[in-house]
């Protein structure tokens, strides 16, 4: 395999930005492992579509530290390397704190953080050996804008996701040694079935209106950061995190 045919492990690539970052790994030549929770049907329609051959699918539930460890290591032996892990897994169960009950509270903050951030770094951990097996790599993680402006009614998500960003800085740091580059993408509101009913729905006006686009992303634009911060040009941009929300909202 050439250098420049990676091999890439796409968590929660069975629909989505997910499938929208696999597809964009895959068309300019990489080796894709669609991974997927319970979708199994999707992740194989997403490996069908994909450019080129060699793509797998690998399942695991992300909030099992032993399934998740499986996974990583079944996708580094199925495509021959592993250079580049995504993390884009993730869930999003709304608890607003007003009107959740206390069993409902813990619930979902168990779920959340266990699923978007414990998993995505039991992820990065069980990726580790293999990108360096590998010569360096990258490690790119899907957070949100949330992290940064809040979620009243999703307050696990948004707190799940600024731990995300914590982590991929810490990892940035620790990693940079051994020739891997970890950087993070924080899009807003994106075009995909998940948040149909939203945009599709009454307040989706509303949704819109917050970039000066007057639009949302697509989940290509977000899978074209990705792209960039997985490539070799982007190696000193580690520790970076990217917003994708169309200025709907800017931190300082």
């Amino acid at each position: 395999m050439t250098p420049e045919r990676r091999g890439v492990l796409v968590t929660g690539g069975s629909r989505g930005i997910g499938a929208a970052i696999a597809r964009a790994f895959a068309e300019q030549g990489d080796r894709v492992a669609v991974h997927y929770g319970t979708s199994a049907r999707s992740a194989e329609e997403v490996r069908a579509s994909l450019a080129g051959e060699g793509h797998v699918s690998v399942q695991a539930d992300m909030a099992q530290p032993d399934a998740v460890r499986a996974a990583v290591d079944r996708a580094a032996d199925e495509l021959g390397r592993l250079d580049v892990l995504v993390n884009n897994a993730g869930v999003f169960r709304a608890h607003p704190p007003l009107t959740t009950s206390y069993d409902e509270w813990q619930a979902a903050w168990s779920q959340t953080l266990a699923t978007n951030l414990v998993g995505a770094a039991n992820a990065a951990f069980c990726a580790v050996p293999h990108l360096q097996a590998a010569g360096g790599g990258a490690i790119v993680n899907v957070s949100s804008r949330g992290a940064f402006r809040g979620e009243p009614a999703n307050p696990a998500y948004a707190a799940s996701k600024a731990g995300m960003n914590a982590f991929g800085q810490s990892m940035a740091l620790a990693l940079a040694p051994h020739g891997i580059a970890v950087g993070t993408v924080a899009p807003g509101f994106v075009q995909t079935e998940m948040a149909r009913e939203v945009l599709d729905g009454p307040g989706g006006d509303a949704v819109r209106a917050q970039s000066p686009f007057g639009r949302v992303a697509r989940p290509e634009e977000v899978a074209a950061a990705v792209l960039w911060l997985a490539s070799p040009q982007a190696r000193f941009s580690t520790g970076t995190i990217i917003d994708v929300n169309g200025a709907s909202y800017l931190r300082s």
